[in-house]
């Protein structure tokens, strides 16, 4: 992640870092790109880093509206 990029994008649920830090690095090796061990993601692409961000926006999409779906508040 790049340096100050917490602070612009604070988590709204803050014991959530951790998980989410770890689903990062989950969901690039998935697509194949190589994380940083060092945690400084300043070194990738621009691609490769929104290619990461992106889909995890998708995947939590999903996730939302499975669970929307589920409980019959969303129609």
């Amino acid at each position: 992640m790049a340096v100050g990029s917490e602070t612009r994008n604070p988590l709204v649920v803050k014991e959530a870092k951790q998980v989410m830090s770890q689903w990062k690095y989950e969901i690039a090796r998935e697509l194949g790109i190589n994380p940083p061990a060092d945690g400084y993601w300043g070194y990738l692409t621009s691609r490769d880093c929104g290619a990461v961000g992106g889909h995890m926006v998708r995947k939590m999409i999903q996730m939302a509206e499975s669970q929307m779906a589920s409980k019959g508040t969303w129609k």
